[in-house]
C-alpha cells in the first residue's frame, strides 16, 4: 500500500481524554503500516509515543484553554458565562471577522509546517465538530477549501449535542465549518448514530470507525501497578469501584455515587470495604462546582470518594513529590467493578478499556451503547437509561443484586469478563482499526495524491 506523510491536528494530544487516547491508537497503527506521522496541537500533555518531537508543532493559540479561545467562548457562547455580554449586530459581525482573521493566521503557521515537512494529508481530530478550539477549526477549513489540502475530519461528537454550545452568536459559521460539506474532504465518525446524523443533517456519507483497544496487549497486573492499592492506602480485601472517566457532568458521576450508596445500604456486609474512585481529572466541559457537588453528595450518602487524577497520566513515571504515577489501565486492573453511567457518550472508550482489563462493568444503556455495543453480545450489568421526574437514574433491586453476585462469585465474574474480552477482541480490535484505515486511505487516495501535487507546486512558487 502507498505510504503517506500524515499530520494529526488537535487542540491537545498526549492526554488521557478519549480523543487523545484514540489518536494514539491511530498513530500507532498508521506508523506500523509504514506511514510517516506528524502532529500539531495546542498542547502536548505528554510526548507522543510514536511521533518524534521534531515532527511535532505546538501552537498555544489553539489550546482549549488558550487566551484566544477563552475570549471567543465568552463572546459567542452565552451559556458559558454567568454574565454574558450583550452584543450588537455590528459587534457580532466584527467578532466573526476577528475569528476568521485569527484562524487564517493559524492556517498560515500550519501551512508552513506542511510545506516544510511535505505533508500529504491532515487529520483533524474533532477540530471541526466541537468548538473547543475555534481557531483550529477555522484554520483547517481554510486549508481544506482555499489551499485544497487533503483533510480527513475525524469527528468524535458534535457541537449541537452540547447545550452549552447550542445557543451561540455564530451559528451560520459553525454550520459552515463544523463539520464542513465542501467537496474534496473526507469524514470519519465513531458510531452508526453519528453516521445517521451526518447523512441526515449534512448530506455527507462518512466512514464509521468505532473506538478500539489493543486486545493483543491488554493491561495486566505487574510489579509496577501491583503497588496501586498500597500507594493509596487500600487493602487487598477492599472493594474498589472505579469510575475511569474525567469529571464531566454528562458522565453522570452523581448516579455512580448514588449507585454505590445504594449498594452499601443493601449489602451492609460489604459496605465497610467499599471505596469509590474517580481516576481522571476535571474535564474541559465544566467548572469546579461539579466536583464540589460530587464531594458533598458522597459525604451526604456516606460514600468514601477518592479523586486520584493527580496520580494518573497517559504514561507511567516516578514523580519525586507524588510518587508513582499510574495510567488509567493500571487503575483498571486493580478494580473490582467499573461504574460507567453516562447519559451521553460519543462511543465509550472507557468501557472498552475496562473490558480489556477484564473488569466487570455496570453501565447505563446510553444511546450508542444500544446501537453499536450491546448488539455485539456483551454481558454487562445494565441499568436502563430511564430517569425519574427529578432526573435521577432509576436503579432497581435487580441491578444491586447483580452487582453483589459478580463481586462475590469469582467463577461468575471470570466467565463474564472473559466473554466480554472475547467479544471485544472480535469487534473492536486493532486489526479492525487497521482494515478501516486502509480502506479510508485507499478511497481517499486520489485526493491525497492531488493534494501532494498542489503542495509541490506551491513550494516551487514559494521558493521563487
Amino acid at each position: 500500500m502507498e505510504r503517506f506523510r500524515i499530520c494529526f491536528i488537535s487542540g491537545k494530544l498526549g492526554d488521557v481524554d478519549g480523543v487523545s487516547l484514540e489518536v494514539d491508537k491511530w498513530i500507532e497503527i498508521l506508523n506500523a503500516m509504514g506511514h510517516d506521522i506528524f502532529a500539531v496541537a495546542g498542547a502536548f500533555s505528554s510526548a507522543l509515543k510514536h511521533v518524534a518531537q521534531d515532527r511535532c508543532l505546538e501552537l498555544p493559540s489553539i489550546r482549549f484553554d488558550s487566551e484566544e479561545q477563552r475570549y471567543l467562548e465568552k463572546m459567542v457562547f452565552p451559556h458559558l458565562s454567568k454574565h454574558p455580554p450583550h452584543l450588537s449586530l455590528e459587534r457580532k459581525v466584527s467578532l466573526l471577522e476577528e475569528l476568521v482573521e485569527k484562524g487564517s493566521e493559524v492556517a498560515s503557521r500550519i501551512y508552513e509546517f506542511i510545506q516544510k515537512n511535505e505533508i500529504d494529508v491532515l487529520i483533524g481530530e474533532n477540530t471541526n465538530a466541537m468548538p473547543m478550539s475555534l481557531l483550529a477549526g477555522a484554520a483547517l477549513h481554510k486549508l481544506a477549501t482555499e489551499k485544497r489540502m487533503a483533510v480527513i475530519f475525524h469527528h468524535h461528537d458534535f457541537w449541537w449535542e452540547r447545550s452549552r454550545f447550542s445557543h451561540n452568536h455564530i451559528e451560520s459559521f459553525l454550520n459552515q465549518i463544523m463539520p464542513p460539506t465542501d467537496l474534496g474532504v473526507e469524514h470519519v465518525v465513531i458510531s452508526s448514530y453519528a453516521e445517521h446524523i451526518l447523512r441526515s443533517i449534512k448530506r455527507v456519507i462518512p466512514h464509521v470507525v468505532y473506538n478500539c483497544e489493543d486486545f493483543d496487549h491488554p493491561p495486566v497486573r505487574d510489579e509496577y501497578n501491583s503497588r496501586f492499592r498500597e500507594d493509596f492506602g487500600f487493602s487487598e480485601d477492599d472493594l474498589l469501584f472505579i469510575q475511569p472517566t474525567r469529571v464531566v457532568p454528562r458522565k453522570r458521576i452523581e448516579d455512580s455515587v448514588e449507585l454505590v450508596a445504594r449498594y452499601m445500604e443493601r449489602f451492609t456486609e460489604d459496605a465497610p470495604r467499599v471505596h469509590f474512585i474517580v481516576s481522571l481529572y476535571e474535564g474541559d466541559e465544566t467548572d469546579n462546582s461539579y466536583l464540589q457537588e460530587l464531594r458533598e453528595l458522597a459525604q451526604k450518602r456516606g460514600v468514601r470518594l477518592h479523586f486520584i487524577a493527580e496520580r494518573v497520566e497517559s504514561v507511567r513515571r516516578e514523580d519525586p513529590e507524588k510518587g508513582r504515577i499510574y495510567t488509567n489501565r493500571d487503575v483498571l486492573v486493580n478494580a473490582d467493578l467499573v461504574t460507567y453511567l453516562p447519559v451521553w457518550e460519543g462511543f465509550g472508550n472507557a468501557l472498552l478499556e475496562a473490558v480489556a482489563a477484564r473488569v466487570p462493568i455496570v453501565t447505563t444503556t446510553y444511546l450508542v451503547y444500544k446501537t453499536d455495543i450491546k448488539m455485539c453480545g456483551f454481558r454487562n450489568i445494565e441499568i436502563r437509561d430511564h430517569y425519574s421526574r427529578d432526573g435521577e437514574l432509576i436503579i432497581t433491586e435487580k441491578n444491586l443484586a447483580d452487582m453483589n453476585k459478580v463481586l462475590n462469585n469469582k467463577k461468575l465474574s471470570q466467565e463474564m469478563v472473559d466473554h466480554n474480552f472475547k467479544v471485544a477482541s472480535r469487534e473492536f480490535s486493532f486489526k479492525i482499526l487497521k482494515k478501516s484505515l486502509e480502506k479510508i486511505l485507499s478511497d481517499y487516495g486520489d485526493e491525497i495524491r492531488a493534494s501532494g501535487k498542489r503542495l509541490e507546486k506551491s513550494k516551487k512558487n514559494y521558493y521563487v
